[in-house]
């Protein structure tokens, strides 16, 4: 008995060693904790990106990422706020709206920062009818604008608006998720949707698989309309090899930002960091959005704040950011 007692002591002893010895092999900060990250819809780049990026991190560091889905980048906000996840992606735009209190938002959300601006997600407007070829040939037709209050929705009144048409006027709006629109598209019952994330996006790869997408393109003088207008845009190009479209497509990008509550650890905010931009070719190699990682891009974001974690992280980059 005691001779059992004895090794079941010894064997304790040495899985605490081996575990702390695996801890000590990770990179990073020590002392890293279990996070909830807030990303999208299962069919969307936010959910699948995410995933990777969490398992990089959890790999590399002392840090755990747990990752779930979510109606999208208001949600996320809300849900950080509520304490039900401490890091979430939302688009550069809804950031600065939350931050400020604007337009999605009644309230201020200030209790959160940066953590970084990873890539570019794309303003796609996918269809089937190839005569839909600009955006004012959606006059009249029933059109998805994304969830409600959406950011996505917020991207649809803004395109729309800079093209001299009304969201509740000149469109039949419908309020759908990435995955519920293309299903639409498919049996015929929407005629285009908004889809906003990055591409190749989940959902719309899957429809191009079945069916010939097309992409409503914008032309040079509404882009930079809808530019002067609003400053969180810039001009992007979704290339034909990425879907299978006749020709490379003129659209408009916001960023994708990851964010956090303020009372996260500077040591997981750091970790999130060192896990992602530590490790860029291995993420490349198992996510297309991983080509896009870039330190200077991802200390760009300028209308919220950076976590202490990034400030520190980016400081041993020679890399300056605004924290609070």
């Amino acid at each position: 008995m005691k001779k059992t007692i004895i090794l079941s002591m010894v064997l304790a002893m040495l899985l605490t060693c081996a575990s702390f010895a695996a801890e000590s092999a990770k990179g990073g900060m020590p002392g890293g904790t279990k996070l909830v990250f807030a990303t999208g819809g299962a069919q969307g780049t936010y959910y699948g990106f995410g995933g990777v990026l969490a398992g990089k991190v959890g790999e590399k560091t002392s840090t755990t990422i747990t990752v779930i889905t979510s109606g999208g980048s208001k949600a996320n906000i809300e849900a950080m706020d509520d304490g039900d996840a401490q890091l979430a992606f939302v688009q550069s735009d809804v950031g600065a709206y939350a931050y400020k209190g604007t337009r999605l938002f009644e309230e201020k959300f200030t209790g959160f920062s940066t953590v970084a601006n990873l890539y570019m997600e794309q303003v796609q407007i996918v269809t089937l009818n190839p005569e839909i070829k600009t955006v004012a040939d959606l006059k009249g037709k029933n059109v998805s604008v994304g969830a409600a209050g959406s950011g996505v929705y917020f991207n649809a009144v803004d395109v729309l608006e800079v093209y001299g048409l009304d969201i509740n006027k000149d469109i039949k709006p419908t309020y759908q998720s990435f995955g519920d629109s293309v299903e639409a598209l498919q049996d015929g019952k929407i005629d285009a949707a908004f889809i906003v994330a990055g591409a190749p996006t989940t959902a719309v790869t899957s429809l191009a698989a079945a069916r010939k997408i097309h992409l409503v393109g914008f032309d040079d003088e509404h882009v930079m309309a809808l530019i002067a207008k609003s400053p969180y845009y810039s001009m992007n190009v979704i290339k034909k090899d990425v879907y299978g479209t006749d020709d490379d497509v003129v659209t408009v990008a916001v960023g994708a930002v990851v964010v956090a509550r303020d009372d996260v650890s500077e040591a997981d905010v750091y970790n999130f960091l060192y896990g992602v931009f530590e490790n860029v070719e291995e993420i490349t190699a198992a996510h297309a959005k991983g080509a896009e990682l870039n330190l200077s891009f991802a200390a760009s974001y300028t209308a919220v704040p950076y976590h202490k974690g990034a400030v520190k992280y980016f400081g041993e980059k020679d890399i300056k950011v605004a924290g609070k």
